[in-house]
């Protein structure tokens, strides 16, 4: 079992930058990638980045250029630095993990970009 708790969220202005952390706890021996989703009002769960153990990362079309996502293997951490926040990023952010088991969710943080 894989426990997920994310940090950093909160209220930022167009323009402005946040960074998100997770940590992942529990029993199990290596995860096969890290990442984030985020989940809008009245939208559906998407992917906006995710790094693999091997280092390899993808990032949503929207996000590129913007997010940087970065991870410690060794501490089962993933961060999520968000710069030039746009009000369309502004939604729950999920931290998110997977292993053989499956996939892992965390409770969620909430990015508001407003003025």
């Amino acid at each position: 079992q894989v426990h997920l708790v994310e940090f950093g969220g909160g209220l930022v202005q167009p323009g402005g930058s946040l960074r998100l952390s997770c940590a992942a706890s529990g029993s199990f021996s290596s995860l096969d990638d890290m990442g984030w989703y985020r989940q809008a009002p009245g939208n559906e769960r998407e992917l906006v980045a995710i790094v693999t153990i091997h280092g390899s990362t993808r990032y949503a079309d929207s996000v590129k250029g913007r997010f940087t996502i970065s991870n410690e293997n060794a501490n089962h951490k993933v961060y999520l630095q968000m710069n030039s926040l746009k009000p369309e990023d502004a939604a729950v952010y999920y931290c998110s993990a997977s292993d053989y088991h499956g996939r892992y969710w965390g409770q969620g943080t909430q990015v508001s970009v407003s003025s």
